[in-house]
Protein backbone atom coordinates (compact mmCIF):
# COMPACT_ATOMS: atom_id res chain seq x y z
CA UNK A 1 0.00 0.00 0.00
CA UNK A 2 2.86 2.68 1.05
CA UNK A 3 4.71 1.96 -2.57
CA UNK A 4 1.38 2.42 -4.12
CA UNK A 5 0.77 5.64 -2.72
CA UNK A 6 4.53 6.46 -3.19
CA UNK A 7 4.29 6.61 -7.29
CA UNK A 8 1.00 8.43 -7.13
CA UNK A 9 2.08 11.06 -5.00
CA UNK A 10 5.88 10.46 -7.01
CA UNK A 11 3.71 11.36 -10.30
CA UNK A 12 1.93 14.50 -9.38
CA UNK A 13 4.74 15.81 -7.89
CA UNK A 14 7.40 14.76 -9.31
CA UNK A 15 9.53 17.84 -9.32
CA UNK A 16 8.89 18.53 -6.07
CA UNK A 17 10.23 18.98 -2.32
CA UNK A 18 8.56 18.24 0.63
CA UNK A 19 10.05 20.33 4.06
CA UNK A 20 9.16 19.87 7.54
CA UNK A 21 9.93 22.92 8.95
CA UNK A 22 9.80 25.42 11.85
CA UNK A 23 11.75 26.27 15.31
CA UNK A 24 13.37 23.94 17.26
CA UNK A 25 11.85 22.22 19.21
CA UNK A 26 8.42 22.93 17.52
CA UNK A 27 7.19 18.84 16.82
CA UNK A 28 9.17 18.81 13.18
CA UNK A 29 10.12 15.28 14.40
CA UNK A 30 6.97 14.41 14.91
CA UNK A 31 5.64 15.40 12.02
CA UNK A 32 8.52 13.52 9.91
CA UNK A 33 7.15 10.46 11.74
CA UNK A 34 3.20 11.16 10.52
CA UNK A 35 4.46 11.51 7.23
CA UNK A 36 6.20 8.69 7.16
CA UNK A 37 3.70 6.41 8.34
CA UNK A 38 1.26 8.66 6.10
CA UNK A 39 3.11 6.40 3.06
CA UNK A 40 5.79 9.17 2.05
CA UNK A 41 9.45 8.42 1.69
CA UNK A 42 11.66 10.88 4.01
CA UNK A 43 15.20 11.52 3.90
CA UNK A 44 17.45 10.64 6.53
CA UNK A 45 20.78 9.28 7.62
CA UNK A 46 20.37 8.17 11.05
CA UNK A 47 23.60 9.84 12.05
CA UNK A 48 21.56 11.29 15.43
CA UNK A 49 20.29 8.92 17.04
CA UNK A 50 17.21 8.83 19.19
CA UNK A 51 17.81 9.70 22.61
CA UNK A 52 15.37 10.97 26.13
CA UNK A 53 14.48 14.31 24.05
CA UNK A 54 13.28 12.84 20.76
CA UNK A 55 12.77 8.68 21.53
CA UNK A 56 11.53 7.93 18.68
CA UNK A 57 14.50 9.55 16.47
CA UNK A 58 15.47 13.11 15.12
CA UNK A 59 14.85 12.09 11.27
CA UNK A 60 17.43 14.63 10.55
CA UNK A 61 19.93 14.71 7.37
CA UNK A 62 23.03 16.53 7.43
CA UNK A 63 23.50 17.38 4.16
CA UNK A 64 20.75 19.90 5.17
CA UNK A 65 22.87 22.34 7.58
CA UNK A 66 25.29 22.65 4.37
CA UNK A 67 22.39 24.02 2.37
CA UNK A 68 24.05 27.21 1.77
CA UNK A 69 27.31 25.84 0.51
CA UNK A 70 25.90 23.15 -1.18
CA UNK A 71 22.77 22.40 -2.98
CA UNK A 72 23.23 19.23 -5.34
CA UNK A 73 21.62 16.52 -2.51
CA UNK A 74 18.16 18.36 -3.18
CA UNK A 75 18.16 16.61 -6.45
CA UNK A 76 17.36 13.51 -4.38
CA UNK A 77 14.51 14.88 -2.15
CA UNK A 78 12.08 15.13 -4.99
CA UNK A 79 9.27 13.79 -3.96
CA UNK A 80 10.57 13.08 -0.38
CA UNK A 81 10.28 14.49 2.45
CA UNK A 82 13.50 16.27 4.70
CA UNK A 83 13.39 18.15 7.49
CA UNK A 84 14.60 21.51 7.63
CA UNK A 85 15.09 24.00 10.77
CA UNK A 86 13.51 27.51 9.58
CA UNK A 87 16.19 29.03 9.46
CA UNK A 88 17.45 27.57 6.32
CA UNK A 89 14.91 28.19 4.20
CA UNK A 90 16.06 31.45 3.19
CA UNK A 91 18.94 29.22 1.38
CA UNK A 92 17.04 27.06 -0.64
CA UNK A 93 17.53 28.09 -4.50
CA UNK A 94 14.29 29.37 -6.49
CA UNK A 95 14.86 26.87 -9.30
CA UNK A 96 13.13 24.65 -7.70
CA UNK A 97 9.32 23.68 -5.73
CA UNK A 98 8.78 23.47 -2.37
CA UNK A 99 6.06 21.98 -0.38
CA UNK A 100 6.57 23.08 3.12
CA UNK A 101 4.60 21.80 6.69
CA UNK A 102 6.00 24.55 8.61
CA UNK A 103 5.15 23.62 12.44
CA UNK A 104 4.19 26.01 15.04
CA UNK A 105 3.92 25.44 19.12
CA UNK A 106 3.47 27.43 22.12
CA UNK A 107 6.41 29.70 22.52
CA UNK A 108 6.53 29.10 26.26
CA UNK A 109 6.81 25.41 25.82
CA UNK A 110 9.72 25.76 22.95
CA UNK A 111 12.23 27.67 25.35
CA UNK A 112 11.43 25.08 28.03
CA UNK A 113 12.07 21.94 25.89
CA UNK A 114 14.40 23.60 24.55
CA UNK A 115 16.32 24.79 27.88
CA UNK A 116 15.48 20.71 28.88
CA UNK A 117 17.39 19.45 26.35
CA UNK A 118 20.58 21.62 27.04
CA UNK A 119 20.53 21.29 30.66
CA UNK A 120 20.50 17.16 29.61
CA UNK A 121 23.53 18.03 26.71
CA UNK A 122 25.34 20.24 29.44
CA UNK A 123 25.40 22.68 27.01
CA UNK A 124 24.62 26.64 27.54
CA UNK A 125 23.10 29.03 25.60
CA UNK A 126 24.33 31.97 26.53
CA UNK A 127 21.19 33.96 26.11
CA UNK A 128 18.23 34.53 28.44
CA UNK A 129 14.82 33.20 28.00
CA UNK A 130 13.22 36.95 27.36
CA UNK A 131 16.88 37.76 24.09
CA UNK A 132 16.24 34.02 22.89
CA UNK A 133 11.90 35.06 22.72
CA UNK A 134 12.53 38.18 20.73
CA UNK A 135 14.81 36.30 18.07
CA UNK A 136 12.62 33.72 17.34
CA UNK A 137 9.36 35.82 17.37
CA UNK A 138 11.13 38.78 14.91
CA UNK A 139 12.73 35.29 12.69
CA UNK A 140 8.91 33.62 12.30
CA UNK A 141 7.30 37.38 11.50
CA UNK A 142 10.35 37.44 8.75
CA UNK A 143 10.04 34.09 7.70
CA UNK A 144 6.34 34.62 7.28
CA UNK A 145 6.83 37.50 5.15
CA UNK A 146 9.56 35.97 2.95
CA UNK A 147 7.25 32.41 2.40
CA UNK A 148 4.48 34.69 1.02
CA UNK A 149 6.77 36.03 -1.67
CA UNK A 150 7.86 32.97 -3.05
CA UNK A 151 5.67 31.41 -5.42
CA UNK A 152 7.75 28.24 -5.70
CA UNK A 153 6.63 27.69 -2.37
CA UNK A 154 3.41 25.69 -0.94
CA UNK A 155 2.89 26.28 2.42
CA UNK A 156 0.71 24.71 5.51
CA UNK A 157 1.14 25.91 9.04
CA UNK A 158 0.14 23.67 11.59
CA UNK A 159 0.14 23.46 15.46
CA UNK A 160 1.80 21.46 17.39
CA UNK A 161 -0.58 21.84 20.27
CA UNK A 162 -3.73 21.61 18.21
CA UNK A 163 -2.83 17.95 16.63
CA UNK A 164 -2.08 16.73 20.27
CA UNK A 165 -5.43 18.18 21.20
CA UNK A 166 -7.56 17.54 18.10
CA UNK A 167 -5.86 14.89 15.97
CA UNK A 168 -8.23 13.43 13.72
CA UNK A 169 -9.38 16.52 12.15
CA UNK A 170 -6.09 18.52 11.92
CA UNK A 171 -4.38 15.33 10.31
CA UNK A 172 -7.01 15.20 7.61
CA UNK A 173 -6.25 18.80 7.04
CA UNK A 174 -2.69 17.22 6.89
CA UNK A 175 -3.89 14.76 4.11
CA UNK A 176 -5.60 17.55 2.53
CA UNK A 177 -2.55 19.30 1.47
CA UNK A 178 -1.04 16.34 0.22
CA UNK A 179 -4.10 15.63 -2.07
CA UNK A 180 -5.91 13.28 0.01
CA UNK A 181 -3.40 10.46 -0.76
CA UNK A 182 -2.05 9.92 2.61
CA UNK A 183 -3.03 6.64 5.30
CA UNK A 184 -4.99 8.79 7.86
CA UNK A 185 -5.60 5.66 10.12
CA UNK A 186 -1.67 4.69 10.02
CA UNK A 187 -0.55 8.89 10.59
CA UNK A 188 -3.05 9.10 13.50
CA UNK A 189 -1.04 6.33 15.57
CA UNK A 190 1.94 9.01 16.12
CA UNK A 191 0.16 10.85 18.47
CA UNK A 192 1.40 9.88 21.64
CA UNK A 193 0.36 12.20 24.52
CA UNK A 194 3.00 10.79 26.98
CA UNK A 195 5.88 12.36 24.53
CA UNK A 196 4.01 15.95 24.82
CA UNK A 197 6.22 17.00 27.01
CA UNK A 198 6.64 20.95 28.89
CA UNK A 199 3.24 21.63 27.81
CA UNK A 200 1.75 24.68 29.17
CA UNK A 201 -0.72 24.24 31.86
Amino acid sequence: MVSIINKIFKKENDDCIIIVSGLPRSGTSMMMQILEKGGLEIMTDNIRKADRDNPRGYYEFEKVKEVDKDTSWLADCRGKVVKMVSMLLFDLPDNRKYRVVFLERDMDEILASQKKMLERLKKEDGATDEEIRTGYMKHLTKIRNWLKERKNFNVLYVSYNDIIKEPQSHITELNKFFNNKLNIDEMLKVVDNSLYRQRKI
